[in-house]
């Protein structure tokens, strides 16, 4: 072996190390969680709603029929001809017109103001996104982990399940991405698709934060930190989105995610080029170094072989299309942390925001 095959072959050692230490030391939530029989406290699901989602009547539905008893739901729309009201009255569930609330924050988060200040009598709030389409054991599951004071937000991470063609697939393992950081305690964050707080948690200090945010997710997890709470990863909790997302869709959607990632925390990007540039380097040199040189450099394929199981048992699913999606995957997410970085704005249901 020569010298600089030395070295190299050291340097692709250092970076199976650490891949294999992020597999080994990720853990989802925060030890174990009291099942407290005793903990069952109101609850107000506040679900904002713009438009019409895909499967939206599925989806409300199934909020309206969760298997928790003291709850109740309240959608809040922009205006009284939203053609998300005519889902929603289907549904049986109540809503209100949202008015404004702050100038730089975005409708959704105008919406969820407006529920926090029109209904407070619920002992725990629950956010909810319309396009996510839920268990029947979801709102006991993710409001369950409140039981512990310490932890401040209970939220989870969809299943974005794929009904369209290749894209939509895509978009199912680009998901997986977040399940990743949910399951690691230094990079989680509270999912404004589905994340529960207690009332009080949602106090002046939360509402000054959020009328300056383009991002819930990003206000109550700044705020979590800001207070030294717990953020709990409720994996029994988890949503279904279903998806039929073609190339332009997909891409303006992963560009706007990954965008709002780097706002709420500026290390995901040093964090994202470093992990995916590495992990496609130590991939791709395993494949060529095996082949050419000796088969022991097949060792190198085992943190990429790791993550592609994990994703089959995420997909739930036997898709031989898994693996080389999985692949693209990579580069397509490193490619949106370029993009994303250099973004200044985003466009979201409709509306643009400027990125603060």
């Amino acid at each position: 072996m020569n010298l600089g095959l030395l070295a190299y072959s050291a340097f692709l050692s250092i970076i199976w190390l650490g891949m294999m230490a992020l597999n080994a030391f990720r853990r989802a939530g925060h030890g174990k969680v009291a099942k407290a029989k005793d903990y069952e406290p109101s609850v107000l699901v506040i679900l904002p709603c713009r438009g019409v989602d895909i499967t939206m009547q599925k989806n409300l539905d199934s909020l309206a029929s969760q298997r928790y008893r003291k709850y109740k739901a309240v959608a809040v729309v922009d205006s009284a001809d939203d053609p998300a009201i005519e889902y929603i009255r289907k549904a049986g569930i109540r809503y209100m017109v949202a008015e404004r609330k702050c100038r730089s924050c975005s409708g959704k988060v105008n919406a969820i103001l407006n529920a926090f200040e029109r209904f407070g009598d619920g002992d725990v709030y629950v956010v909810a996104d319309s396009d996510c389409l839920f268990s029947e054991s979801w709102l006991e599951e993710l409001v369950k982990p409140l039981s512990n004071p310490r932890v401040g937000v209970s939220t989870t991470f969809p299943l974005f399940n794929p009904v369209g063609g290749f894209w939509s697939k895509v978009k199912m393992l680009w998901g997986f991405v977040g399940n990743g950081l949910m399951e690691s305690e230094i990079t989680r964050f509270a999912w404004g698709g589905s994340m529960a707080f207690r009332k009080e948690f949602a106090d002046s200090r939360l509402r000054k934060r959020m009328r300056s945010s383009v991002s819930d997710d990003i206000a109550v997890t700044e705020e979590a930190k800001r207070r030294r709470l717990d953020i709990y990863y409720a994996k029994k909790a988890a949503v279904k989105v279903n998806s039929d997302d073609d190339f332009a869709k997909f891409l303006e959607w992963s560009n706007r995610q990954t965008a709002l990632s780097i706002l709420g925390n500026r290390k995901l990007f040093k964090y994202g080029i470093v992990f995916y540039a590495g992990s496609m380097l130590l991939f791709w040199s395993g494949v060529l170094l095996s082949v050419f040189v000796s088969p022991l450099y097949v060792v190198f394929l085992l943190p990429g072989a790791i993550g592609i199981g994990k994703a089959y048992r995420r997909a739930k699913r036997a898709d031989p299309s898994i693996i080389p999606i999985y692949l693209l995957v990579e580069a397509i997410y490193f490619a949106n942390l370029v993009v994303a970085r250099r973004m200044r704005s985003i466009e979201w249901r409709g509306r643009k925001y400027a990125l603060r």
